[in-house]
């Protein structure tokens, strides 16, 4: 059994005031959840904070984080490395962002270097993946995320995904008030799994696949009723305590049911 995980991401959003309430705001409303893990990716000058918040908290919530470099230690000027982050306690590091792919140029073989690297380091990749607008309009969705997996799978096997996550977001969801019907998600998330399948059936089935774009509240339980769909990478309504705790608590009850 696949077990849910909601993990929000801040993006380039956040104060000091603003991690300290957010976090004891999620502490309070996530008492007594259970069946899914809940986990935050601050910007990285607030992960020191977040560690401290989330510990005082009981530690109910996973740290996690945005990026990621490819070393953990030399001339690289600005950089942030994955011992750094286990350093402080962030495990779940979120790669191949649409943003990053787009405004840094990162290619699917950078993001599978980054993947394979966090794997090296004992932390856990949530590797996004998902298609365009206009990729989407041309019925390319499924060749998109099949391709951008297969730069993890043929570089370093199909055994590399076990203990990863997938967060499918199609792009023109990110943020736009627009959202894949809960049925279209399936279906991708379907397709993504099956992929993986054709190569190994056990890692297929142990995958957790998450759906990211304009997740809220209002659409959440529906996402997380479909078979294929284990979570959610949420962004804007990651931003506060009560949306984004109503969310994990609707993949909490859909795990029961």
């Amino acid at each position: 059994m696949r077990h849910p995980v909601v993990m929000g991401n801040w993006k380039l959003n956040g104060s000091k005031e603003m991690v300290s309430d957010l976090l004891k705001g999620l502490n309070a409303e996530l008492e007594g959840v259970e069946g899914v893990d809940v986990a935050v990716a601050p910007p990285a000058l607030y992960i020191d904070l977040a560690e401290r918040e989330i510990a005082a908290g009981g530690n109910k919530i996973i740290l996690g984080a945005q990026n990621t470099d490819l070393n953990n230690s030399g001339a690289f000027t600005g950089d942030m490395s994955p011992a750094m982050l286990k350093d402080f306690g962030a495990s779940h590091i979120i790669i191949g962002h649409s943003e990053r792919r787009e405004y840094h140029a990162e290619s699917d073989e950078f993001v599978a270097k980054k993947f394979a690297f966090l794997k090296e380091n004992g932390l856990t990749p949530v590797l996004c993946i998902g298609e365009s607008e206009a990729q989407n309009e041309a019925g390319e969705t499924e060749a998109v995320c099949a391709r951008q997996i297969d730069a993890v799978i043929n570089t370093q096997g199909v055994e590399a995904l076990e203990g990863a996550i997938i967060a499918y977001e199609p792009i023109w969801a990110i943020g736009t008030g627009k959202a894949a019907t809960a049925e279209d998600a399936q279906r991708i998330h379907a397709s993504i799994r099956a992929h993986i399948a054709a190569k190994s059936e056990e890692v297929a089935n142990k995958v957790v696949i998450q759906y990211g774009g304009s997740v809220k509240p209002e659409n959440a339980e529906a996402y997380f009723a479909q078979p294929d769909i284990d979570g959610a990478l949420v962004g804007g309504a990651a931003l506060d305590a009560k949306s984004f705790a109503a969310i994990a608590k609707a993949a909490a009850t859909a795990k029961k049911a």
